[in-house]
């Protein structure tokens, strides 16, 4: 086969050697020395006196004058090629720290893609069953209660019945008859709930309307009135709930604590896991008092209303309010405060 003499060569890479050819500074230098000495010893011989004629030259007087004309030149040239040398092996050293380099980007980068493609996409995966298991053992937990106790899904259902009152209430009832509180019809626990997440938008018509209908019991107003003020209080440090994905726990839990339990077996109760979140609260909590007071009253309330609510409530109406905003700033205030614990 013919080979084409106009071919260029082949870049090999590290190992090529083109554009090492030419004289380089150092060996500049080695010539221009090398004629200076040159020059200087013929002129140092041309004008230095003649000895006696006929007398014979001593070998070892002649092997000094050769080693004192050629050994300089020799020692400059040593140089000039130790010179080239190191040039050429930092060359050779540079080019192969940058392929090395090269190799080193590349697999850092597959190894990132790796880690950052398919280890996070497993992570996503599992982290989407375990919360699908807990969401279909809640909703199991419902039906079950749903199917167990069909009297209790009615929609007007009292969330509090008319004539009890948390245990502890400030106020006291005057022996004035009837009054207009006590003929009122209890609030409903859809309307409970609904008030509890407060309304989504100045368009949500159904969240100001059961609002304002659960407004009127005037327990269940102070706790709507207690949580408006701490989610006030938490807005101005940019934490807002439906921010926050809090673990739900299963009504039996919410249940265990309304009967008093208290300690790890109703730690699942404080779910939410945001640490941001978290840190902020507890910053405010040791900062500002004022904070401080609105957050252990709005735990005061949560506590007392629960309480009355648990016992003519379903595991659905449990579920339901546990993914409320009132019920999310429970969990977020009652971890920071040690209520769980």
């Amino acid at each position: 086969m013919n080979q084409n003499t106009d071919d260029k060569p082949i870049d090999l890479g590290i190992f090529n050697s083109r554009g090492r050819g030419g004289i380089t500074s150092a060996e500049i230098i080695a010539i221009v020395l090398s004629v200076l000495w040159i020059a200087g010893v013929v002129l140092f011989f041309t004008f230095a006196p003649k000895g006696e004629a006929g007398v014979t030259l001593d070998p070892v007087v002649f092997v000094m004058k050769f080693l004192a004309i050629f050994l300089p030149i020799a020692v400059i040239w040593v140089g000039a090629l130790a010179a080239r040398s190191a040039r050429v092996m930092r060359e050779e050293s540079s080019r192969l720290q940058a392929s090395i380099d090269a190799m080193r980007h590349t697999y850092l980068e597959q190894t990132h893609a790796g880690h950052a493609g398919i280890q996070p996409s497993v992570e996503k995966k599992l982290e989407e069953i375990a919360a699908t298991a807990k969401q279909t053992e809640t909703a199991i937990a419902t039906f079950a209660s749903a199917r167990s106790n069909p009297e209790e899904q009615s929609p007007d259902k009292p969330a509090i019945p008319n004539g009890t009152a948390p245990e502890g209430d400030e106020q006291t009832s005057l022996a004035l008859g009837t009054t207009a509180e006590d003929m009122a019809p209890p609030v409903s626990v859809n309307d409970f709930v609904r008030a509890l997440n407060f309304p989504d938008d100045p368009d949500d018509r159904e969240g100001f309307a059961a609002l304002r209908r659960a407004l009127k019991d005037r327990h269940v107003a102070r706790l709507i009135q207690s949580a408006q003020d701490v989610l006030t209080l938490l807005s101005q440090e940019g934490i807002y709930m439906d921010d926050l994905k809090p673990e739900h726990s299963r009504p039996e839990i919410w249940r265990s604590f309304a009967k008093g339990e208290r300690g790890r077996s109703i730690a699942p109760l404080g779910g939410v896991h945001d640490r941001s979140s978290l840190a902020l609260t507890s910053g405010r909590m040791r900062q500002d008092p004022i904070f401080r007071d609105a957050v252990h009253h709005f735990l005061r309330q949560f506590d007392k209303t629960f309480v009355e609510f648990e016992p003519n409530a379903s595991d659905q109406d449990i579920v339901a309010l546990s993914n409320t905003r009132t019920a999310r700033a429970f969990m977020l205030l009652g971890r920071v405060t040690g209520t769980f614990d």
